[in-house]
């Protein structure tokens, strides 16, 4: 290593070696074990990186990091949001250079969503780090399939440094995807909430051949330390980096679980606030007391408030927000115990709410997308409240049909 290398390594580590690391930073990420561990098989090899602003240890970006060590890093791979996370939700990414490194970024969501044999000519092998939030309708699934079959056409091996499922690996909720209804949001069969990890839904997505090139695939999970099924976000110590702009806290991703579902219907979800998932409205929505205090009779762990905001155009986040410039009203929500209640669940029931507080509100075609079923069914058993008996079938079926693919107790 030069002596600028060495100058470079000292001062990304500095601060960390004048503190004790958090006694309460009970997980080790991926990541982390790659660097303490494996670092020497990275030596002479090419090295691509899929990754995003979450891809960090301490603190450190881990391109900054291998860059630092010497790592031969050739070649960057941007998900929705950007490799640096300066791109708002659908916002399309083009091809570009990375400003710090000047490294080249080749985008993964724009017209091309899978790397092309020219786009791998200088990767000997692709490292995958990237924070998820535990639901199926999260591109970066889908994402790190399309790297899978890719490297898998083209002969490149990929390490998935994993990291943890902030929502714990025990909830699975919701309905399975239908084939007719995939998609770049949801590809592949599994519920809403699945409950696994990156690294696990890799092994699944080979193991089950749902990708193409399954048996090609050169797959390799680097694993975390310390993690659980029963491990949510806030008992991991570590800190959280937002995985897309608009869930800024770990309260936001975990109702975003549920309340996603807004995004299939004529109601603002909270885009161009600073409670993006958290607010629920429309200019249209009259909710009552009464309907307020039912939703705090019916759910522990979450408090609802009777508000009106504005949502506004905010780049970088929601740059065209529903009902932008225009006064909801609804509700917001407050998690005050994510292990009391199930947030798919209440997302369910704050739609029932919501479309009977609204004249006028309705559901889209985009909450197939969603859900993975047809509007018409989620409908007709959201009347009937006939849902929850689908999801724990589905949710017993795909424990056992996951089973084989788990790594962590």
């Amino acid at each position: 290593m030069t002596l600028r290398k060495i100058i470079l390594v000292i001062l990304l580590f500095l601060p960390l070696a004048c503190t004790t690391k958090s006694n309460s930073q009970a997980v080790k990420t991926g990541a982390e074990v790659l660097l303490d561990k494996h670092l020497d098989e990275l030596e002479g090899k090419r090295v691509g990186l899929v990754m995003n602003p979450t891809a960090r240890v301490e603190g450190v970006h881990m391109l900054d990091t291998l860059l630092a060590l010497d790592v031969n890093v050739t070649v960057l791979f941007a998900p929705e949001h950007g490799f640096r996370g300066d791109f708002g939700a659908g916002e399309v990414i083009k091809n570009g250079i990375d400003q710090a490194t000047g490294l080249p970024v080749f985008s993964l969501y724009g017209e091309i969503k899978k790397p092309s044999r020219e786009m791998l000519q200088k990767v000997d092998l692709l490292l995958f780090d990237m924070q998820d939030v535990g639901a199926r309708f999260y591109t970066y699934n889908v994402t790190l399939g399309n790297i899978l079959e890719a490297a898998g056409e083209h002969g490149v091996p990929v390490w998935v440094l994993d990291r943890p499922n902030p929502a714990g690996g025990n909830l699975i909720s919701g309905w399975m995807m239908h084939e007719e209804h995939q998609s770049f949001i949801g590809a592949y069969p599994i519920p809403m909430a699945h409950g696994m990890t990156l690294g696990e839904l890799a092994k699944m997505m080979v193991g089950e051949q749902w990708i193409q090139n399954a048996a090609q695939v050169d797959l390799r999970v680097i694993e975390m330390k310390g993690w659980n099924r029963s491990t949510k976000w806030p008992q991991t110590g570590l800190k959280w980096i937002p995985p897309s702009p608009n869930l800024p806290t770990f309260k936001h991703a975990y109702a975003y679980l549920g309340t996603v579902l807004f995004e299939g219907t004529s109601f603002s979800e909270g885009r161009g606030t600073t409670d993006p998932f958290l607010k629920i409205g429309s200019p249209g929505t009259q909710i009552s007391d009464e309907q307020i205090t039912r939703l705090d009779q019916n759910f522990s762990g979450v408090s609802f408030e009777r508000i009106s905001f504005t949502p506004k155009s905010m780049p970088g986040k929601a740059l065209y927000p529903d009902h932008e410039g225009e006064l909801c009203h609804g509700v917001k929500i407050t998690v005050t115990d994510p292990d009391k209640f199930n947030p798919v669940e209440l997302g369910m029931v704050l739609l029932k709410v919501m479309l009977q507080a609204t004249p006028g509100g309705e559901t889209t075609d985009f909450i197939e997308l969603l859900s993975g079923i047809d509007e018409p069914v989620l409908l007709e058993q959201l009347a009937e409240q006939s849902y929850k008996q689908k999801w724990e079938k589905t949710a017993k079926e795909f424990s056992q049909k996951r089973a084989k693919y788990l790594l962590y107790d």
